[in-house]
């Protein structure tokens, strides 16, 4: 995900909302450009050790596939994901021998495939890996995503500056 800016002004709904997301998914791999492996894997916040730039890249990476493929899509769980019986709440957060690199293509894979996955459908789709009574339309799901991607990229913002003093973004005016 490079080069993403703000969505035209005007635009249509469809295209405010994968426009906020994809500027969003930008700003992961923006805020960890230039991170050596051991800062991408260094912990800042002690009361919540997981929350490292890597920890943070893999947690979006498994919530894109989760929403998009598990619950819009409704790709069976075939037990790939890190959230089996009995794991660790924050399991796909367990990245310490995982080059940021690796996460970071993951991650812009991941989200190719999440929109590749809802080009074509309506905004009132509803998400059918889900129970009827807990399943959320696209329109939701893509709201969702925009708050979960800017929340984690301001950590990542936080957490890149009590690391090496980076701050700001200049990919948007």
């Amino acid at each position: 995900m490079t080069d993403v800016e703000r969505p035209p002004l005007t635009a249509d709904e469809r295209t405010q909302l994968t426009g906020w997301l994809d500027l969003q998914r930008s700003f992961v791999r923006m805020k960890c450009t230039g991170l050596t492996e051991a800062d991408a894997h260094r912990n800042v916040v002690p009361t919540s050790p997981l929350m490292t730039p890597a920890g943070l890249v893999a947690h979006l990476r498994w919530v894109e596939y989760s929403w998009f493929q598990l619950g819009v899509a409704g790709v069976p769980d075939t037990g790939q994901t890190p959230w089996v019986e009995g794991a660790h709440v924050d399991a796909e957060m367990f990245v310490d021998d995982v080059p940021l690199a690796q996460l970071l293509d993951e991650y812009d894979e991941e989200c190719r495939r999440s929109n590749a996955t809802i080009a074509d459908l309506p905004l009132e789709t509803v998400e059918v890996g889900q129970p009827a009574d807990k399943a959320a339309s696209l329109r939701y799901v893509l709201c969702h995503m925009i708050e979960e991607t800017a929340r984690h990229v301001g950590h990542l913002d936080i957490i890149r500056e009590l690391l090496d003093g980076t701050k700001g973004y200049t990919k948007v005016e």
